[in-house]
């Protein structure tokens, strides 16, 4: 039969696709095939695809050697066979082909045992075409995998008329529209391997197959429909993959978005895209620190083993912005989509409000490319999107009680329960191109003027698990010891009492959900730390509020505060040189380790601002860069309270000396990450400036060179000085405190705002043009009483933040007595010398002989009646 003129018009349509790479070469020949039919096809395609040999030489080599594939076995008599593989298919049929598709088919080709009907709806899906290759196009190949992707048909008999056959077509066309083509094929058993299937089709009988087992499984279908026939080539008609695209979800268990690529039934493309312009999102925001990237690196290689261990791999891509930051992501999905012919996208959300504009744009691109993409909610317990205030009000706005009551009385979908890992991911017969993890230069190291590298990284490495492993490790060790000293002991710096969980919940090696379960299920359930997680939640639910958190005070007020410009101050302090043992040993271990626990967080904090009188966002610009567990999120909204000018003013001021008394009682923290102060004693460990000049000596400390004398030298001062400026500029900018209450007004977002109102979203704008609103929020009252004192030290303030720790009488009596011992000592020994010089020079005097000198260095042994070793209140003796 001629190809008619509309069959001519499709072609050319599908051959303008294929130039432009909505379509690939198998697909385009496939449907030639089908429409053209065998001999138009045999006979026309190359002068068809002619023109292309001067416009896209390397697409018409490879339509040429697709047409030769196909047409270079046609005049040898070959047993064609074609697998099909179906997890929900009970049985297996063969039929003989209608005589139309006889007629269609050449002489020497009878033996091709295959029927094809393209519907309507399927010719205008860019994904329908290759799914034809198994039937119109290749030979000898294996569909196992094109189960959920097409249908098995029922055989249709010579009988059949043609007004039957195209009232079934149209039927079936309006019950698989949207579903893509139907392909019929069949399956010979073993047995028919020495039969003429040309005769078996002439005669038209029929054998069925044995019925395979069937696993019952959902695991094992799984695997068992990704498995290939031995000996087979994959089939041009498996369904177009799925790309999987990773992010902070680098695990197996409980993700949504891989679970859901399983149940697809297409093979799947792990990809992770990376693009540090868009993880940085608009402003000063340190997303992606050194230490952060770092621990990226190692859990990407970690991930990257674990998919393959199911079969898989991890495809590494680099979007290269090139002066446009936004759409780079875009830019190699779409590259990567071109190249694999996937039609789908899968990942799981991202909250931060850069990243869910890059993810909205994504989708909306790839959906308007006929490309499905969807996103899972994973990486928090509640979508912070979704968190609203009405039925609570906004009173309390900023503490975690509000927050956790907005969520009970706005309860979003059910929490549901932890997914468990899948056995075996379905791969592609061919994987994209990529890039190893090392160009992606997470892992990069300076190297000195000489070349050589400074590996910052050692300690790090030494420190931490980097796998998904790993992390269940941790968590089940902190499950079975940690968690029954969490309730009270949480802060102890000396002691590992908490879990050191929040690096993989960030990288999402563990997902909230999953640990969430594993708490709750345990003997002991310490409400302390479920309350962690609702902390987590509430940092994001803020940033998605104030989308500028990271580097703008929410106070109005606060933002005129005097602040130091003592660079040496901050570099003592990132550096642990502070002479503050407990703060140096805090910002050591951060350094060395990227991590520290969360009361060590707030004593370096409350030094850094109360103390020094340093802006926050440099604490928060070192932490996010030294930190292996840097949230946006956590670390803006914990800086901005620090600094006091959150939405919660925390009612607490860390001492960097008394503080020890809760966190470090007995100095094992210190001495642990300042070992130059090891041989200090108990008393003196954090206050090496009281300690004897004898007993420096002993312990072999020269304040000032082996340990640094301290920045700052009165507390107390500078603690008031800091206070007096708060006072300052809520006195100046009197129009942000609330004359009733004395709280400090903050300017609500427009969705506060609406909910408040309540309006709708969409109406938001119409608040955000009106009147500015300002809402009374959490504020210390120790500022509020120094607002009616302004030049009132700290001390006389009867709500004085600072948190003094536990007070021990007999250290502090210990210490002045080995100080009185150090002076009694000091004064006997002058007198001894004085006593000696006087007798040496009376000897000379009168030409005598001096005495014979000692022959070794007399040393003194305690013993119980030596008064001088005698501590009051049974203490320990000194250690000499």
């Amino acid at each position: 039969m001629p190809p008619t003129e509309d069959s001519k018009v499709l072609v050319s349509r599908l051959l303008r696709e294929v130039l432009e790479g909505r379509e690939d070469p198998e697909g385009f020949f496939a449907v030639c095939v089908s429409v053209l039919g065998q001999q138009q096809t045999r006979s026309q395609f190359l002068s068809l695809i002619r023109p292309l040999s001067s416009a896209d030489s390397p697409l018409h080599r490879v339509l040429t050697s697709v047409y030769q594939g196909y047409y270079q076995t046609e005049d040898n008599e070959l047993e064609l066979a074609l697998a099909l593989s179906i997890s929900d298919m009970k049985d297996y049929q063969i039929s003989a082909p209608s005589q139309e598709s006889r007629l269609q088919q050449p002489k020497d080709s009878s033996n091709q045992i295959s029927s094809v009907r393209l519907t309507p709806k399927s010719e205008a899906r860019g994904g329908s075409h290759a799914q034809l290759a198994v039937a119109a196009g290749k030979r000898n190949t294996s569909s196992s995998q094109s189960g959920a992707w097409g249908s098995v048909c029922p055989p249709k008999t010579a009988q059949e008329t043609e007004l039957q056959k195209g009232a079934r077509a149209d039927k079936h066309d309006k019950e698989t529209s949207g579903k893509g083509p139907t392909v019929c094929v069949f399956k010979p058993s073993a047995s028919f391997s020495g039969l003429d299937m040309g005769q078996m089709t002439k005669d038209g009988d029929l054998n069925e197959l044995e019925k395979p087992k069937r696993p019952k499984n959902r695991r094992q279908r799984r695997k068992a429909c990704g498995q290939q026939v031995i000996g087979l080539p994959s089939s041009l008609s498996a369904p177009r993959p799925i790309l999987l695209w990773f992010r902070r979800d680098l695990r197996l268990c409980d993700n949504p978005a891989l679970i859901a690529s399983l149940e697809v039934g297409a093979p799947v493309i792990p990809v992770f895209i990376w693009s540090p312009e868009e993880e940085e999102g608009p402003g000063i925001t340190v997303a992606a620190g050194g230490a952060c990237k770092y621990w990226l690196h190692q859990a990407l290689f970690c991930f990257c083993s674990s998919l393959e261990r199911i079969g898989s791999h991890l495809i590494f891509l680099k979007a290269n912005a090139e002066g446009n930051a936004k759409g780079s992501s875009l830019c190699a999905l779409k590259d990567l989509i071109k190249e694999t012919g996937a039609r789908t996208v899968l990942a799981n959300a991202l909250y931060e409000p850069w990243l869910k504009e890059r993810d909205e744009e994504v989708v909306s691109a790839l959906q308007k490319d006929g490309v499905e993409c969807k996103l899972f909610h994973s990486y928090c317990l509640r979508d912070p999107y979704s968190v609203s205030t009405v039925g609570v009000g906004l009173r309390g706005i900023g503490s975690v009680s509000h927050f956790m009551s907005c969520c009970r009385q706005n309860p979003g979908s059910a929490l549901g329960v932890p997914l468990d890992p899948p056995a075996s991911l379905p791969t592609p017969s061919q994987w994209p191109q990529g890039v190893s993890l090392d160009i992606l230069g997470l892992a990069c190291m300076p190297r000195r003027k000489d070349g050589t590298t400074i590996d910052w990284s050692a300690n790090i490495r030494k420190s931490w698990d980097f796998s998904e492993e790993g992390a269940h490790a941790k968590l089940e060790a902190f499950l079975n010891d940690g968690v029954y000293r969490y309730e009270k002991e949480s802060g102890r710096a000396d002691a590992p009492n908490t879990s050191c969980l929040s690096p993989y919940l960030h990288f999402g090696q563990l997902s909230p959900r999953w640990l969430l379960w594993d708490a709750k299920g345990a003997h002991c359930r310490p409400p302390k730390f479920q309350r962690k997680l609702a902390w987590r939640d509430l940092a994001y639910w803020q940033l998605t509020l104030f989308p500028d958190l990271p580097w703008e005070s929410l106070r109005p007020s606060y933002k005129a505060l005097r602040w130091s410009s003592d660079r040496g101050h901050l570099k003592a302090w990132q550096r642990g040189q502070t002479g503050y043992p407990l703060v140096d040993a805090a910002m050591r271990q951060l350094w060395l380790t990227g991590w520290m626990n969360n009361y060590m967080r707030h004593v370096v904090a409350s030094f850094l601002i109360a103390y020094l009188h340093l802006p926050w966002q440099e604490g928060y610009r070192w932490f996010q860069d030294t930190l292996v567990d840097a949230d946006v999120a956590i670390d803006a909204m914990m800086w901005q309270n620090g600094g006091m000018c959150g939405l919660d003013h925390w009612n607490f001021v860390m001492h960097p000396v008394d503080a020890a008394m809760t966190c470090d009682p007995c100095g094992t923290y210190v001495r642990k990450w300042c070992p130059e102060l090891k041989d200090l004693p108990n008393e003196f460990i954090h206050k090496p400036w009281k300690c004897p000049t004898s007993m420096l000596r002993r312990a072999g400390l020269t304040l000032g060179q082996t340990y640094p004398h301290r920045v700052i030298t009165d507390l107390e001062e500078r603690r008031s000085q800091s206070l007096q400026d708060v006072t300052l500029v809520r006195k100046k900018f009197g129009q942000y405190v609330d004359k009733h209450t004395g709280c400090d007004l903050v300017p609500l977002p427009s969705r506060l705002v609406s909910e408040a109102l309540g309006l709708s979203h969409s109406n938001g704008g119409a608040v955000e043009a009106g009147k500015q609103f300002l809402l009374p929020v959490i504020t210390r009252m120790e500022f509020k009483h120094q607002l009616e004192d302004p030049d009132a030290d700290a001390g006389s303030n009867p709500y004085n933040a600072v948190l003094k720790g536990y007070v021990s009488r007999k250290r502090d009596e210990t210490i002045a007595f080995f100080n009185e011992r150090d002076f009694t000592a000091s004064v006997i020994y002058e007198a001894a010398q004085r006593k000696e010089r006087l007798e040496s020079d009376y000897r000379k005097m009168e030409g005598l002989p001096q005495p014979l000198a000692l022959r070794g260095k007399a040393r003194r042994t305690p013993t119980a009646k030596d008064r001088f070793s005698i501590v009051p209140g049974g203490a320990v003796t000194s250690p000499w």
